[in-house]
């Protein structure tokens, strides 16, 4: 969490729940994730610190966070069944209580950006699979094959777990998702999450995260959420 106590202004994020066993976790690899998470932090609180809106920041953050394979969502995320990615995501404005969300999504480079989009340009709030991929062409997000989302190290952990070794045991970290909530210099809340979902997952699964008031919530005032976990 990164903050300014006399302009009241602030972002705090989360790179998933879990805690990765010690022996599990090289200096190395601590050290890249947390250089990720500080890019991620960064990148919101710089917007924040620009006078820009707690929206902006979150966005900022989360895709950030989306672009880095060590994290659950976007690049890099946990794998159905099928070995294919599908994402979720949602983003909301506690100034005026607007949300956004996707779900099932395999081919859009950043949820976040797709779930604003459905927020700011659509009559709608949560749109999922062939249709919310049907906006991002009308809208001009960018699109990646779906193997862009594959890494190798998410393709083992789905090996494990079809073999009947949970990846949740073995590593605890890799079922979570990533998001943030932060209030600008006007007060204004928000909160955004991304995430891949559960690794092994039937192809369709829908989890929290991209249900408003469930993984994702923010109103002026009251508070900001974006939640992480099992999801179910």
């Amino acid at each position: 969490m990164q903050g300014d106590p006399d302009s009241m202004y602030a972002i705090a994020i989360h790179g998933g729940a879990g805690a990765i066993p010690r022996h599990a976790l090289s200096d190395a690899r601590e050290k890249q994730y947390r250089a990720g998470l500080e890019t991620a932090l960064d990148a919101g609180y710089a917007v924040l610190e620009r006078g820009g809106p707690s929206l902006d920041a979150v966005s900022a953050a989360v895709r950030v966070l989306e672009d880095d394979p060590l994290f659950n969502a976007g690049r890099g995320a946990a794998l159905t069944r099928d070995g294919a990615a599908e994402l979720d995501a949602a983003i909301m404005d506690g100034k005026q209580q607007r949300a956004g969300a996707v779900a099932s999504v395999r081919h859009v480079k950043n949820p976040i950006e797709l779930a604003r989009r459905v927020m700011e340009k659509s009559r709608h709030v949560l749109l999922v699979g062939a249709g919310a991929e049907e906006f991002a062409l009308e809208e001009g997000v960018v699109l990646v094959p779906n193997g862009y989302f594959r890494t190798p190290e998410r393709q083992r952990q789905l090996e494990s777990e079809q073999r009947g070794h949970p990846v949740s045991d073995l590593f605890p970290a890799s079922q979570g998702t990533v998001g943030a909530v932060a209030v600008d210099q006007e007060g204004n809340l928000a909160a955004a999450t991304s995430t891949g979902g559960m690794t092994n997952k039937r192809q369709g699964r829908v989890g929290d995260s991209p249900i408003i008031g469930a993984g994702t919530y923010a109103k002026n005032g009251v508070c900001a959420v974006s939640a992480t976990g099992h999801g179910e």
